[in-house]
């Protein structure tokens, strides 16, 4: 028996994503299991991870791509214990997910509740733990305290909308004027980043500035939005939109500006947010905050707006929808 995946056949544009038909299932070693895919997800990160930019991959081509799935256990390797065949599990792949079968390792694993629709826990496990982990173990958000949010209407963005919310603080956010409605029924008041200076706007709105501004854009975004902190206030970044897409900025060059912002005494700090190192550093963070937004999913405090439902067959379409900003939300890709 064969599967399908999608690989790319070198860094560059869409059309290096490619469908492949392997012959034979892949094999889970001792303390793997073998999974079949339901879902992934779609984001920026895969597009910079096929241009060859992402800075966690070091893997030439060709390779699967695929940062996060879901899906059913399929077969278990050599002494697996904690999972059993039949349950369905999830896991950050950062490359691979975009696959019909996939085998990993037992310890990676989280287990997703019974009776969670499948598209919806895909999306909590890039999306919605960058958020929380931002929030709460970066940010360290109280109630009452201000944010600014950049991509507000993208699937981090909606996440940290919706996790904020639950932490009763003010939400500013900017976003084009077509998604406004979107992010101000998410509970944040709209900034059209397009046709006002929002650092003016936001002194405007709240007097002294935020207490925490969330920033995927990079480059010159990243000055500005330094700009709008009240003192106390952080900087978390966690992006490089505008040096993947060419619209300025250097992703070296900005690290060593965010370093050097962060030692200059002005009573503001930075922090650089990267899912994949912090799950290195601490992994029982992941799985820890993983469960919990699972159960806050099946409790109903989370909604995850899921922008489309893709077949695998139109990977190609969902990284040109992410890559022109086109996307409310979350892309899932149904494998």
């Amino acid at each position: 028996m064969g599967y399908r995946r999608v690989v790319i056949t070198g860094f560059g544009g869409p059309e290096v994503l490619k469908i492949e038909d392997v012959a034979v299932l892949p094999e889970p070693g001792p303390g793997e299991v073998r999974v079949k895919v339901l879902v992934a997800g779609a984001a920026f990160t895969d597009v910079m991870i096929r241009k060859g930019m992402y800075p966690g991959v070091k893997a030439k081509p060709p390779f699967p791509l695929g940062y996060d799935m879901v899906g059913i256990v399929d077969k278990l390797g050599e002494g697996v214990t904690r999972i059993k065949v039949g349950q369905a599990v999830a896991d950050l792949t950062v490359i691979g997910a975009y696959s019909q079968y996939i085998c990993l390792p037992e310890g990676r694993l989280t287990p997703v509740p019974e009776g969670v629709d499948p598209d919806e826990a895909v999306s909590l496990v890039l999306s919605y733990v960058t958020a929380y982990q931002m929030l709460n173990r970066l940010a360290r958000l109280e109630a009452r305290q201000r944010i600014l949010v950049h991509g507000a209407a993208g699937a981090v963005g909606t996440a940290i909308l919706q996790l904020a919310r639950l932490l009763d603080v003010e939400i500013y956010a900017t976003a084009s004027a077509a998604k406004h409605e979107l992010v101000a029924g998410l509970g944040a008041t709209p900034i059209d980043y397009r046709s006002e200076d929002w650092v003016e706007r936001v002194r405007a709105l709240t007097g002294d500035g935020v207490d925490a501004v969330f920033d995927p854009i990079g480059g010159e975004n990243w000055r500005r939005s330094f700009a709008t902190l009240r003192r106390g206030g952080i900087l978390v970044a966690y992006g490089f939109y505008n040096a993947v897409m060419g619209k300025g900025g250097s992703i070296p060059l900005d690290f060593i500006r965010l370093k050097l912002w962060n030692v200059l005494p002005n009573g503001r700090s930075t922090a650089f947010y990267s899912i994949g190192a912090l799950r290195r550093k601490h992994p029982e963070w992941f799985r820890e905050d993983l469960s919990m937004l699972f159960n806050l999913l099946a409790q109903g405090e989370v909604k995850p707006v899921i922008a489309a439902r893709m077949p695998f067959t139109e990977v190609r379409r969902a990284h040109e929808l992410i890559e022109n900003a086109a996307v409310q939300g979350k892309i899932v890709i149904i494998m």
